[in-house]
């Protein structure tokens, strides 16, 4: 996010007295506003340009991911090929000198006529093993050199393949690099163009829209079991205790900034059960469980296309890096529209649990 956004979500927020919390999951419209949108209209917009900024950024994560996964494989082939070619130069050594000790007994008598002509017996056959044991070697030279060229042949391909790859995911990675930056830009202008009255009105109509989704959660009676938090459950969430307050950046993984799913997959990393690093694959991958089974440390994840992730802390809160301007907070589970909760799989042993 570029320094001027964050300048003018600053200095709003000063004016205005107040910070914008996070986008409600419904919003009840409110009257036009003389000469302008309402501000119901207002949040409408805000909302869905920081989600389609939360979505890019996601896409751009997978990729990143995808990028680093292909970056390590060029670098294996690599390996792989340069270790293939030192044995095909070995190979093709072994032989030049097969093919010079040849040349040099071709005006020799040949071994198989000196066995022949041989007077001691024994002699001939101890011959004959060494004539058989030089053809066997000189077979297979010429066998180690074939397989030798064959397989540097085959990964010189796949290396040039893989790296074709690479490039391609590069180039797709900085198309959605910039389609973050665009909707980045779509935000800091709209904040631009926000009078003081104007962010003050929206951060408290945000506000009663989230308290109202929070308390027709709670009434609903779907967060009504509280359970103790796993072990790894615990370490999770208090590493993301101790990220408190640090900024929100998109693409980020910490230690000094995080965005939603960079937050999450980092504090199950360190509690020492590492998972898929988008909100999307998080969502995708990881064991479904009903909202009232939530223990803290496990992710709620939000937005139909699963673009939002926190970390549940019990009582019906959340730790999230929210979006950009804003610092990883504590915030109610129902500040987004909810689409569901995943739980880490654990080792079923604690024997060696990471401290």
């Amino acid at each position: 996010m570029s320094g001027r956004l964050l300048r003018l979500v600053c200095t709003a927020a000063i004016a205005a007295g107040t910070v914008l919390a996070p986008l409600p999951a419904a919003a009840v419209p409110e009257p036009p506003e003389p000469g302008g949108r309402s501000v119901a209209e207002l949040l409408t917009d805000l909302q869905r340009l920081y989600q389609e900024a939360e979505q890019a950024t996601e896409t751009y994560n997978a990729t990143e991911e995808e990028l680093k996964k292909r970056r390590t494989g060029v670098r294996r082939l690599d390996a792989e090929l340069s270790r293939a070619r030192l044995s095909l130069h070995d190979s093709r050594g072994a032989a030049g000198r097969l093919a010079r000790q040849q040349y040099q007994n071709s005006t020799d008598i040949s071994p198989y006529v000196r066995l022949l002509l041989a007077r001691d017996p024994q002699h001939a056959l101890d011959q004959g093993h060494v004539i058989g044991q030089l053809a066997r070697e000189r077979a297979e030279t010429v066998g180690r050199l074939t397989g030798s060229e064959k397989k540097a042949d085959d990964l010189a391909r796949e290396a040039r393949k893989a790296l074709d790859g690479q490039l391609t995911l590069a180039a797709r990675q900085k198309k959605e690099r910039d389609a973050v930056h665009k909707r980045l830009k779509e935000v800091e202008e709209l904040l631009a163009s926000l009078t003081a009255e104007q962010l003050t009105a929206l951060a408290e109509f945000e506000e009663k829209g989230i308290a109202k989704a929070q308390d027709k959660l709670i009434t609903s009676g779907a967060l009504s079991s509280e359970r103790e938090p796993s072990p790894r459950g615990d370490r999770a969430l208090r590493y993301a205790v101790r990220q408190l307050g640090k900024p929100y950046e998109w693409g980020a993984e910490g230690p000094k900034t995080y965005d939603c799913s960079g937050l999450t997959s980092q504090a199950w990393t360190h509690a020492g059960t590492p998972i898929p690093r988008t909100s999307q694959e998080q969502w995708d991958r990881l064991e479904r469980i009903p909202l009232d089974e939530l223990r803290p440390g496990d992710l709620v994840i939000y937005h139909p296309d699963a673009t939002h992730v926190a970390i549940y802390m019990g009582e019906g809160e959340v730790i999230e890096a929210p979006r950009p301007g804003g610092k990883i907070k504590i915030s109610p589970i129902a500040s987004y529209p909810i689409l569901g909760a995943v739980r880490p799989k654990e080792p079923t042993s604690t024997a060696a649990e990471p401290q």
